[in-house]
């Protein structure tokens, strides 16, 4: 008698990743009102808000690309997909979001060349340059060879910084379409961290939940581990700027870490996830609206920063100065936000088009990278 097919478990909605993608969003939402919306002299407020929440948002987008792509993938444990379906899967899905980006350099930042690079762009590049690692992940030993790749990438681009800045100052135009906002080189590193720690989560929460748990969690005890030794070399060296960008790498007058800072952006990073993974999935915290702001990610990035920039920045031109009225705005903003992600999500289920499903799959920003199907005996 041949044994029945095992049936699919139902798809699992893991929620605290859209939570841990919400909390970035907010964040970046902050950032931006918090650099377009105050005139005047930078004081030292204004420019811990926006180290803080650069260095909380973009590097979390930016990781859960990585960390969620393995979720994708629909197979039970065992099976694998050749490349070329991965790059079938992955391919047109980054290329949409290269050209969400392109059109936000048109709509928003018309100062810049059309080809500008930015965190969509990263992003999207970011899905169509993991497919190989995904595809090599299936080999013992491939996890350490792609997190040695990531480290060996870092490293070349802190070797070749004082070159990149003469570059970018005789090739301005270039340099702007290469090395703008974050980069791929060399914010790639962190996705493809974040691609190698996805899978060894996943290949854990498949053998057991708890297994699953233990991993977060001592990615929290990592993390926590990193803070305290940022913490300590600061106290230790006495910086004069505790939080800034100043001993950070600036290219094009954007942020990349380095040093101790390293140590500031991965200890946020995995003690925010494992955060999110307690509050959420262990204490069955559901905040919805957390929840909604991460599954409708991708879509209220854009529309936020015509939000910000052009309509309360350019047309109306208005400023809120002191504290209370900012904190009041940009909290309606986020009402505003809030209310557009629900009517979006809405929109997608009542008129499903691929054009309304092309905003949607953005590797990080895609609830439905949160979810896998399982085959169980």
């Amino acid at each position: 008698m041949v044994p029945a097919e095992p049936t699919p478990a139902p798809a699992s909605r893991l929620a605290y990743l859209d939570g841990l993608r919400g909390f970035a969003l907010v964040f970046m939402v902050l950032n931006h009102t918090a650099r377009a919306w105050i005139d005047g002299e930078m004081t030292w407020n204004r420019y811990t808000l926006i180290y803080v929440t650069l260095t909380l948002s973009a590097p979390t987008f930016l990781f859960l690309v990585g960390f969620c792509l393995p979720l994708s993938l629909r197979g039970h444990p065992g099976q694998v997909e050749s490349f070329g379906l991965l790059a079938r899967r992955f391919v047109p899905r980054g290329i949409r979001i290269i050209l969400a980006g392109v059109l936000l350099n048109v709509l928003v930042f018309r100062d810049l060349p059309t080809l500008a690079g930015g965190v969509l762009q990263t992003i999207g590049l970011a899905i169509i340059a993991m497919v190989p690692a995904i595809w090599l992940l299936r080999y013992p030993g491939a996890r350490w060879v792609l997190l040695a790749v990531a480290v060996a990438g870092y490293v070349a681009f802190a070797w070749s910084f004082p070159w990149l800045e003469s570059f970018v100052d005789r090739h301005s135009r270039v340099g702007l379409v290469l090395f703008y906002d974050f980069p791929p080189w060399p914010w790639l590193s962190l996705v493809l961290i974040g691609l190698v720690m996805g899978t060894h989560w996943l290949a854990a929460h498949r053998r057991s939940e708890a297994e699953g748990a233990r991993f977060l969690a001592r990615a929290a005890i990592a993390g926590a581990l990193m803070l305290v030794a940022f913490v300590t070399w600061d106290w230790w060296v006495q910086t004069p700027t505790r939080l800034g960008m100043k001993r950070d790498f600036i290219l094009n007058h954007h942020w990349t870490p380095r040093g101790p800072s390293l140590l500031w952006v991965f200890s946020t990073l995995w003690l925010t996830l494992g955060a999110a993974y307690w509050v959420m999935q262990r204490r069955r915290w559901q905040l919805p609206w957390l929840v909604l702001f991460g599954q409708t990610a991708l879509f209220l990035y854009f529309i936020h920063q015509i939000l910000v920039f052009t309509i309360v920045g350019e047309w109306l031109g208005w400023r809120f100065n002191d504290w209370p009225r900012f904190y009041l705005a940009t909290a309606l903003l986020l009402g505003v936000l809030l209310a557009l992600g629900w009517a979006w999500k809405r929109a997608k289920r009542l008129v499903p088009s691929p054009s309304l499903a092309s905003w949607s799959v953005a590797g990080a920003l895609e609830p439905g990278y949160d979810r896998w199907d399982e085959r169980r005996e």
